[in-house]
């Protein structure tokens, strides 16, 4: 994981452009080729806060959700406006992740929402079962009504700033919309 955020410091020093929105990555390990892939090519584009909750984490063992969701939001969250989910074969089965979204739409005096942009990686053809707090969060076909934006993988630095951009504006825009009532996934589930 630190090779990734050294890949993700090396991507976002290719641009000075003081624009850019700090971007929490979610994935799962089992992924870690196409998210230095994505990171590489899209990195100049936002700077990435990648190195999620691990193991040796503090927190890891508590059964209280709100101080998981609180030490998640104070040590990695905390500058970033927009988490980036991207899914691959078994993302939706991780607690790990489920435990950064959820983190993620926390809303608190010390740190506010992130934005949520979620995209399925190359290797799922644009179709990836999505994490159930990422479901609470978006209604297939009707953009208006969903917090979450689930979109193909972005094809251009264009297009990923623009859906940055936007999941960041939802923040506002749309906190309303914002379901995150369900209880942390506690377990990861099997994927096969």
């Amino acid at each position: 994981m630190y090779k990734l955020q050294r890949i993700a410091e090396a991507a976002a020093a290719r641009s000075s452009d003081t624009t850019r929105h700090k971007c929490f990555v979610s994935y799962h390990a089992d992924d870690m080729a196409e998210v230095e892939a994505f990171i590489e090519k899209f990195g100049s584009e936002f700077i990435a806060r990648s190195v999620g909750v691990t193991v040796d984490d503090d927190f890891v063992d508590s059964s209280d959700g709100e101080y998981i969701k609180r030490r998640i939001r104070e040590k990695y969250l905390t500058d970033s406006t927009v988490t980036i989910v991207l899914l691959g074969r078994c993302t939706w089965a991780r607690k790990f992740v489920d435990w950064e979204i959820s983190s993620s739409l926390r809303n608190d005096p010390a740190n506010r929402r992130n934005g949520l942009l979620v995209y399925p990686l190359p290797s799922m053809n644009n179709s990836a079962t999505l994490p159930a707090r990422v479901k609470d969060n978006w209604v297939e076909g009707d953009s208006a009504a969903s917090y979450a934006l689930y979109l193909s993988y972005p094809t251009s630095a264009s297009m990923i700033r623009a859906n940055i951009e936007a999941a960041f504006s939802s923040r506002a825009s749309k906190s309303r919309l914002v379901d995150n009532s369900r209880e942390l996934r506690k377990i990861n589930s099997n994927c096969s």
